[in-house]
């Protein structure tokens, strides 16, 4: 009888650890490279992507050249 308890209160403690116990499996690895960046999580990936530059170019302005990005 003794040992029907023991097991019995073992494995009410062991139920009861799982249950509170929580696991948080929530990694998010990230990464900035040359072009572009990009994050990989459990359930996908992501990258995002530079804006492209301006278009610049050069205009004279009361004789003096300035250069105008739209």
């Amino acid at each position: 009888m003794r040992l029907f308890a023991l097991a019995a209160l073992a494995a009410t403690a062991f139920a009861g650890g799982i249950t509170v116990s929580s696991n948080d499996a929530n990694a998010v690895v990230c990464a900035k490279g040359v072009y572009r960046a990009g994050c990989a999580t459990a359930g996908g990936a992501a990258a995002v992507v530079r804006a492209p530059a301006a278009a610049c170019r050069y205009v004279v302005v009361n004789g003096v050249r300035v250069r105008r990005c739209v």
